[in-house]
């Protein structure tokens, strides 16, 4: 993660020395640079995400991804092209699975000289963990938040003191629950909510799929209450947020520490309920690409479906519910496909009436650091004063970048 951010920085530098894209207005699939200018933009993490896109593209007939193959340099050597359909109003690529894969991938994406992607709407979805209190196996969730919650220190559970409820605690303090005061920047970001609730009108027309054996491992959860009852049900869309971690975990005791980090990283207003390796990367680099004039950030749109619960039902160990076939992944990419393809077909439909001119966010929409402008309902408040990075003046971009952008009295340590 580290070598990322280093990397990107000296990327995204370079662009602007050499100035952001040109300002011409963006036609329906490209412009007079011969760019292609997708209207919705589709980034999977692995193969078998990518398929159900595919196969769902072609099967709603919004188009088929594999009439258009482009190579993009610096995209992952097992993806190395994007995909887009014939008339270019989609693109999909995928970016390889885990943060500094996802990160490398869409960087080179944003700096390609092959695409103009001002006014394109960036569908990052892929299968996930599921918090069974909110969703089951095959549900959909939309976004507002994503959250890094490994970003932490951690202590072996054996090794941690008696009053820890977990050994994950976040930097600058000094035990679980608190509020880190040493940022690094990507620990929370917030994406356009009233694009995510149209987004979720959308795919709440798909027809979802479900299977027997997925319903059956559901039915484990039903000894745990009502608590669980969402666990139970079948596949339906929700409105939830989604935990980045490299680590692929599992168990009660994992999943509920971070269900806590998610509250308070978010001051309160967060649920989380997805389990993913990549979102807090793309949308990091998403966030450095606005500042740039080269993506809208309020055209971002975060989703996952539930390929295996993120925690074991009663009488059931963290141990063997990692290593048991949950039966939930064949479906998982089944309804990423047919809940994403309804989204993409709403904004194609209607893109000259409402997705043109873009829907307004009524929300903050960035990172931590208030980096787009505006000011964060969580963390310690923008750290431009609301101007945003780009329009901050030259002494006051030059002072952040002195104190490693994370506030005057804050002291980085490296454990």
């Amino acid at each position: 993660m580290r070598s990322f951010s280093c990397w990107a920085a000296a990327a995204l530098q370079l662009v602007h020395y050499l100035g952001p894209a040109t300002a011409a207005a963006v036609h329906h699939h490209g412009n007079h640079t011969g760019r292609i200018a997708p209207k919705a933009f589709i980034i999977s993490m692995f193969e078998p995400e990518t398929d159900g896109w595919m196969t769902n593209m072609v099967e709603s007939g919004t188009g088929n991804l594999t009439d258009i193959k482009i190579d993009v340099p610096g995209l992952s050597m097992l993806y190395p092209q994007v995909a887009c359909t014939a008339d270019k109003s989609v693109c999909q690529l995928t970016a390889g699975e885990s943060e500094i894969n996802a990160a490398a991938s869409i960087m080179a994406l944003v700096l390609s000289h092959k695409f103009d992607l001002r006014q394109t709407y960036f569908v990052v979805g892929g299968i996930a963990g599921v918090n069974p209190k909110y969703s089951t196996l095959g549900g959909v969730a939309l976004s507002r938040y994503v959250i890094q919650v490994a970003l932490q220190y951690e202590l072996d559970v054996r090794e941690m003191p008696d009053n820890f409820s977990t050994g994950y605690f976040a930097y600058g303090t000094k035990g679980p629950n608190q509020y880190p005061s040493t940022l690094y920047g990507t620990e929370v970001f917030e994406v356009n909510e009233a694009l995510r609730d149209v987004a979720y009108k959308f795919a709440q027309k798909a027809k979802l799929a479900d299977s027997a054996a997925g319903a059956e491992y559901r039915a484990k959860y039903k000894e745990a209450g009502a608590e669980y009852t969402a666990a139970t049900e079948g596949p339906s869309v929700v409105k939830c947020d989604t935990a980045t971690s490299d680590v692929y975990y599992s168990g009660t005791l994992l999943s509920e520490a971070f269900e806590k980090v998610t509250r308070v990283w978010t001051n309160g207003t967060g649920d989380y309920c997805m389990s993913a390796q990549e979102d807090n990367a793309v949308l990091e680099v998403l966030v450095r690409g606005a500042i740039q004039g080269l993506v809208d950030f309020g055209r971002v749109i975060v989703m996952r479906t539930g390929s295996d619960f993120d925690r074991p039902p009663p009488n059931v160990t963290s141990y063997q519910h990692l290593m048991t076939d949950q039966n939930g992944f064949e479906i998982a990419t089944t309804n990423l496909g047919r809940a994403g393809v309804e989204i993409v077909r709403g904004i194609l439909q209607g893109w000259e009436y409402t997705f043109r001119k873009g829907i307004k966010p009524t929300n903050y929409i960035g990172d931590i650091f208030g980096s787009l402008g505006g000011q964060p309902n969580f963390g310690p408040g923008s750290q431009t004063n609301g101007t945003g990075y780009a329009a901050a003046p030259k002494q006051a971009r030059a002072q952040l970048r002195a104190r490693g952008y994370r506030g005057p009295s804050v002291v980085r340590r490296r454990i």
